[in-house]
Parts: structure tokens; C-alpha cells; sequence
């Protein structure tokens, strides 16, 4: 006579559901990465005179201390010791590609709105601002990259699949800029287009260099080389210069991120890379 033993079922704990839980892992990764660029920031703040503070270099120590958290995170919640999407081979000419092609979407918007009359140079500041504005576009490039691609949208696209991962990116980064100053309704979508194209862009090589140099590259083209206002945030560039016309065609106080130019070469870059990703 034989006795039939219960299988008995572990069930898992708190803390084990918890962080496996992908809104978990979103939320704590969001604070992982743009914890330490506060952190940094405040603390360069108050611990470092401001003229020691030239050069920017606490925007480039922030950068670093969220890179090097969002490693931490990854490698305690998923226990992943090699992060493929910021693996170095290769990541120079990745993140160079990206300058070129943001670059060159700035510069395709800015021939259209010069076409239309909505975008002439008028003169120039000191050539200095160049390089006062880079450190913090590269900042700027970098934690937000990390937050809204390899926290936000790779976690959701691991959990629903890549179409829920960009409807949500869409939604995720055009939310998150509703604060700033000179918002519409126009610039809501274009900046949910943008964010959907520097997902694509992440799709196309499953790394995050090649959208950290687009996310760079648009962004400094208009920060640092033509003053024009970025997402709301007030002009600082090289080359002054003045957009006339309606606030659909210029962007108005929020930037051309609000033009329907913008509109235009964001979306056709956006099918362009998501139509190359699919295929390799």
C-alpha cells in the first residue's frame, strides 16, 4: 500500500511580487534614474561656489550618477549584470547617427518655416552659449532617454507587447511636458509623436545611443545653435532669430515642437524608422 504525498506550492512573498509587478518596477525605476540628477544637482547647488561651477560639468556628473543607478536598479530587480541596451561597441557611431538625423529633422523644420517666412535669423549672440548649453542638453538627453525608453517603454513592451509600449509612449512623454510654458493642443500631439519616434528609434537597435543622439541632436540644434524656445523652456542659442506668423506655424512660446512642420518630418520619421525596425 502506497500513500500519495501533497505537492505543496510556494507561494510567492510581498516583496517578490511586488517587484516583479511591471508598474513596480516602472515606478522604482523612474526614481532610480531621476533621483540621482536631483540629487546631484541640488547638492552641486549648495555644497559648490557657482563660479566653480563652470562648465557645466554637474550636469555631466548627474548624467553619469543616473546611468550608473539605472544599472543598479536593473541588476537588482532583474539580475541582468550585461545591460544590452547600453552596451558600448558600437555606441560612438550609434549616438552619432542620432545627432545627425535630430540635427537634420531641426534643420529640415527650420527650410520649411523659412519657406513659409515663420523662421529668419535676425543676428547672433555670443558664440560661447554653445558650449555653455551642451552639458545640459546632454543631461537632459540622457535621463530622459533612460526613463521614457529603457524604464518606461521597454518594461511595458516586455509585459504588453511593442504596440501598448508605444501607444503608452506616446501618451507617457506628451504628459509629462504638459507643464511647460506655451502648451496647446497641437503641441501635446507632436510631442507625443516625438516620443514615439525616439521609441522607434530604440526598436530599430534595442540600444539606447542611437535615441540619446537624436534626443540630443534636435534638442541642442535649437537650444544651442538657433535661440529658439525647446518644449516651453526659454531661448538661449547662438542665432537669434525671429518666427512670425500663427502660433500653428511657429510654435509660439512652446517652440517649434508646436508647429505643424514639426508635425510633419516627426511623423514621416516615426514610419520611416518603425517601417526599417519591423523589417530587421
Amino acid at each position: 500500500m502506497s500513500t500519495t504525498q501533497p505537492v505543496v506550492t510556494s507561494v510567492p512573498g510581498f516583496r517578490h511580487r511586488f517587484f516583479s509587478h511591471p508598474i513596480s518596477r516602472m515606478v522604482l525605476g523612474v526614481i532610480a534614474t531621476l533621483g540621482p540628477i536631483m540629487l546631484t544637482m541640488m547638492l552641486a547647488d549648495i555644497l559648490v561656489p557657482k563660479p566653480l561651477r563652470a562648465g557645466g560639468w554637474p550636469f555631466l556628473l548627474a548624467a553619469a550618477m543616473s546611468l550608473l543607478s539605472y544599472r543598479w536598479f536593473v541588476r537588482r530587480t532583474e539580475q541582468r549584470h550585461a545591460l544590452a541596451e547600453l552596451a558600448l561597441p558600437g555606441a560612438a557611431r550609434e549616438a552619432g547617427a542620432g545627432v545627425v538625423l535630430g540635427a537634420s529633422l531641426g534643420l529640415i523644420v527650420a527650410g520649411l518655416l523659412a519657406l513659409a517666412g515663420a523662421f529668419t535669423v535676425t543676428g547672433s549672440n555670443g558664440w560661447t552659449i554653445m558650449l555653455r548649453t551642451l552639458p545640459e542638453q546632454v543631461m537632459v538627453a540622457v535621463f530622459e532617454e533612460l526613463i521614457f525608453r529603457a524604464v518606461l517603454f521597454r518594461l511595458a513592451e516586455k509585459r504588453w507587447g511593442t504596440r501598448v509600449a508605444l501607444v503608452s509612449s506616446f501618451v507617457l512623454f506628451a504628459i509629462a511636458h504638459l507643464p511647460n510654458e506655451g502648451v496647446s493642443v497641437l503641441a501635446v500631439v507632436i510631442t507625443g509623436v516625438a516620443g514615439t519616434t525616439l521609441s522607434a528609434a530604440y526598436l530599430l537597435t534595442r540600444r539606447l545611443w542611437l535615441p540619446i543622439g537624436l534626443h540630443f541632436g534636435w534638442n541642442y540644434l535649437f537650444d544651442g545653435v538657433f535661440a529658439v524656445p525647446v518644449s516651453g523652456h526659454a531661448a538661449r542659442g547662438w542665432l537669434q532669430v525671429s518666427m512670425p506668423g500663427p502660433e500653428w506655424l511657429s510654435g509660439g512660446h512652446y517652440g517649434v515642437e508646436a508647429s505643424a512642420a514639426t508635425l510633419l518630418v516627426w511623423a514621416t520619421a516615426t514610419l520611416l524608422l518603425l517601417r526599417r525596425a519591423r523589417s530587421k
